[in-house]
């Protein structure tokens, strides 16, 4: 029984029990809490009938459950239990046909099984399809009534990653403000700290100061707009303290210009934060511009082809601010190729990300071992690059990498991380760091997004088992690595299929006792 004629089953299984009530289908949609017009798209197959759903009804038509179940495999079981081998989540059951003619013996055990997965994997669709949808159909509601509530997973660093996706991290007003102070500044390409405290102080009166923080303390950068003081660690240097400077003067410009409220639109977020949160993003996007002016940035990118380390050189600022500058070339006079961007720390955590290639990160932390941006640190001194393939096809050109930042001489005490870039992987050729390649799906690596949703049945980094699959195991039978789900053919005490579809070996003499346990069954019933 396919997943349609279920459905009409069902509808029709329970069509037959109102009209045996002559009970109307006014009455009884409004008893299950649905429109009668949604209750009759049910009964007539045109709609999945929700699992709560059906409970509910089978309650109201006081019918047993086993019963009603076993009545929708009626006939009808073998095919309905054969269709289970076909579905991705029961591949790695060890249900094959001897096992599907034993429990054919029990029908109503057999019906019951097909109809309770039938109607799991109706919902499980369900689920999915109103989580793909969620997100836009509760902004249109949002806006429409700002009290109407925030979903349960929905934090503030995904609505602000939203935020940034929604503009494709492109905010062109904020360009235009950091080129007006560089020409009025007459700035440099490369600048120096000196000259954006300069700007601080003669653009918006704050004075600079730099004091060492408590002791067990690491602010390094404290803004007064009270007192109208920048005050700075002393322990920054020069890059990292051009960039706080250059973040304080467009958090001031910010606030002076009520840039933010005039992007966002007030009252329009779902959280509190979020405001503040897009305000520090939009301040940080503000001193990239300053450090890597849109359309000299532009021309050396396309000169160097995206030659990372030659453009930190150039423009004298670090790998990750040229990295995350890349993610902001979507000015549509001066398009720059779509990247998304990661930065990882050596355990895998994931402290920043962007997505301007489509390519979805999992909402729950984690992510996959295989990718460009964790395999870095084995090679921290060089440039990690690699072709990636995603389980439903789509290939990336991926590179990362591994930057230090010793305190006191020791890298235990000050910061790892690895950055990381990509883009589609016919973009590859565009790139100063691009790989050649004849077969892509030969010289790409097989990744997946988060090992807890990842559909691949073989792989050798898996550090969970995937909700897409049954956790199944057998002590004597091993997969290169635990967590990856044993299918039934790959267990070897299975034996082979010969030319005549039966299984050879211990399988086939399995089949014979087990018809002739079910013939003494039989010959001892009848005696």
């Amino acid at each position: 029984m396919n997943e349609n004629a279920l459905n009409a089953n069902v509808g029709l299984k329970l069509r037959g029990l109102r009209l045996a009530r002559n009970i109307k289908q006014t009455d009884a949609a409004k008893e299950l809490g649905v429109s009668p017009a949604y209750l009759n798209l049910i009964e007539k197959g045109k709609r999945v009938m929700p699992f709560p759903l059906l409970w509910k009804a089978l309650r109201y038509f006081d019918q047993d459950p086993e019963q009603f179940m076993s009545s929708l495999g009626e006939g009808r079981v073998d095919e309905a239990l054969a269709k289970l081998l076909d579905e991705p989540l029961l591949k790695s059951l060890d249900i094959d046909s001897e096992s599907l003619q034993s429990l054919s013996a029990e029908p109503k055990l057999a019906g019951t099984v097909a109809a309770l997965f039938n109607l799991y994997k109706n919902t499980r669709t369900q689920l999915e399809n109103v989580l793909a949808q969620l997100s836009n159909e509760e902004r249109t509601r949002t806006q429409s009534n700002p009290g109407s509530g925030v979903r349960y997973d929905y934090s503030p660093f995904d609505e602000v990653s939203d935020f940034l996706e929604s503009h494709r991290n492109y905010f062109p007003e904020l360009e235009e403000q950091a080129d007006s102070l560089r020409r009025d500044f007459k700035l440099e390409r490369v600048l120096t700290s000196n000259q954006l405290i300069r700007v601080l102080e003669e653009q918006f009166g704050f004075r600079v100061g730099f004091e060492r923080a408590q002791s067990g303390s690491s602010v390094v950068r404290r803004l007064d707009l009270e007192e109208k003081t920048l005050t700075l660690s002393p322990d920054l240097t020069e890059q990292p303290l051009k960039f706080q400077v250059a973040t304080s003067i467009g958090l001031l410009l910010l606030d002076r210009t009520k840039m933010v409220e005039r992007i966002v639109g007030a009252g329009r977020t779902r959280h509190a934060e979020t405001l503040r949160l897009i305000k520090v993003n939009l301040s940080n996007y503000f001193a990239g511009a300053m450090m890597l002016p849109y359309g000299d940035f532009f021309k050396e990118v396309e000169r160097t082809r995206y030659d990372v380390e030659l453009l930190k050189s150039i423009f004298g600022t670090t790998y990750e601010t040229v990295a995350h500058r890349l993610c902001n070339l979507s000015d549509p006079k001066r398009m720059g190729l779509p990247f998304h961007f990661l930065r990882a720390d050596i355990a895998g955590n994931i402290s920043k990300r962007y997505s301007g290639t489509g390519l979805k990160f999992a909402s729950g932390g984690g992510s996959c071992g295989k990718w460009a941006v964790h395999l870095a640190f084995l090679n921290p001194g060089q440039l990690t690059r690699q072709y990636s393939m995603m389980p439903d096809g789509a290939t990336y050109f991926c590179f990362a990498k591994v930057q230090l930042q010793p305190i006191e001489g020791s890298i235990v005490k000050g910061t790892a991380y690895s950055i990381g870039l990509g883009t589609h992987a016919e973009n590859a050729k565009y790139l100063a760091y691009g790989l050649p390649t004849n077969d892509l799906r030969k010289d790409a690596v097989s990744t997946g997004i988060t090992c807890r949703f990842c559909e691949r049945t073989d792989c050798n980094q898996r550090a969970a088992a995937s909700y897409r699959f049954a956790f199944a195991f057998d002590e004597y039978t091993k997969k290169d690595c635990f967590f990856s789900p044993l299918l039934v053919h790959e267990k070897g005490d299975k034996g082979e299929r010969g030319e005549n579809g039966e299984r050879n070996g211990a399988d086939k003499n399995g089949r014979q006792d087990l018809l002739d346990k079910q013939a003494r069954r039989r010959n001892k019933s009848e005696s």
